[in-house]
């Protein structure tokens, strides 16, 4: 292997005639443009003001300033692209993972929302709007972050959604999210059961204590809990194997595979200053859970995550 792909760990692990994959197939940024900025005050967010302190990827990506407590965040309208104005549709809100805020509007894509704003599946869905807000993230001088998705996000994140849904074409409400977007996903179901439809909580340890996972099942929120085995941030048989009866007597539906794969069928590896391919189960969430040859990484979701959410619109899941 060369430099920029170092064999990693668990590569030792590997199946027979497994083959280790290193990037996604899409390409970020090629949405970006269907997506609308705002900014939803909030002092107790503890907003930047300073933008060169965010260290953005790209200089088309640098937030703006705004006023202290501030979050900006992103929206696809379905309707303002040509959705039928008399319709109702599913409002996804993308909750990313810890130093994404940091690349600003990159961070639709690094949440995985962004390619639910294409095309090919807003058909798929129905049209759905897509939210991406983004945490006031900061970095103290030697680059670690110390200011990221916290307790404090819980209301106002609730206030984004239900200004979305001012414009009277908002339907059921989702939240997903990996990482720690995938925590703060179980959160916002924990803290507003009556507010959200639909969970997917993506690559997090974290699972709600039974009398709370029993709470969002009272609730009727539908679930769909994945992450990889090999996760590099959990330990799979002390964080999420002891879980799974309990979210087997709640009906819920998790997928854990063995191994995260990219859409070409290849275990992921991504180093970004350390292993983290296994951890990366947002990519494939963004890839609709569909290999490039059209098998559907999880056999019963033919239609992928996309079917799921339709499924949950209609009353099918």
């Amino acid at each position: 292997m060369s430099e920029d792909h170092p064999v990693p760990e668990w590569a030792q692990f590997l199946p027979e005639g497994e083959f280790i994959s290193y990037l996604p197939s899409y390409v970020g940024g090629k949405y970006f443009d269907l997506f609308e900025e705002f900014t939803f005050p909030c002092e107790e967010t503890g907003g930047n003001t300073d933008v060169a302190a965010v260290a953005p990827k790209a200089a088309q990506d640098v937030p703006q300033p705004r006023a202290t407590g501030a979050i900006i965040y992103y929206v696809y309208d379905p309707v303002k692209h040509g959705a039928d104005p008399s319709g109702k549709y599913p409002v996804l809100l993308w909750l990313h993972g810890a130093t994404n805020g940091l690349n600003g509007k990159f961070c639709i894509c690094n949440c995985g929302g962004e390619l639910f704003a294409s095309p090919e599946y807003q058909a798929a869905m129905g049209g759905a709007y897509v939210v991406v807000p983004l945490a006031n993230e900061k970095t103290d001088g030697s680059g670690k972050l110390i200011e990221t998705f916290s307790e404090k996000y819980f209301k106002p994140l609730k206030g984004i959604v239900e200004r979305v849904c001012e414009g009277g074409h908002a339907g059921k409400i989702f939240a997903m999210g990996g990482s720690l977007g995938g925590w703060l996903t179980w959160k916002m179901a924990e803290k507003f059961p009556e507010t959200f439809d639909g969970i997917i909580p993506i690559s997090t340890s974290y699972v709600p204590t039974d009398g709370r996972l029993e709470n969002i099942a009272r609730h009727k929120i539908a679930v769909y809990f994945t992450l990889g085995q090999h996760d590099e941030t959990l330990d799979y048989a002390k964080d999420i194997a002891p879980r799974i009866p309990k979210l087997d007597e709640l009906g819920f539906m998790y997928f854990f595979p063995e191994w995260v794969k990219n859409g070409d069928g290849g275990i992921a590896s991504l180093f970004y200053g350390w292993e983290m391919g296994q951890h990366c189960m947002i990519n494939q969430v963004q890839a609709n859970l569909i290999f490039d040859d059209g098998t559907p990484y999880d056999p019963r979701l033919p239609d992928g995550i996309c079917g799921w959410i339709r499924a949950v619109v209609e009353g099918k899941c």
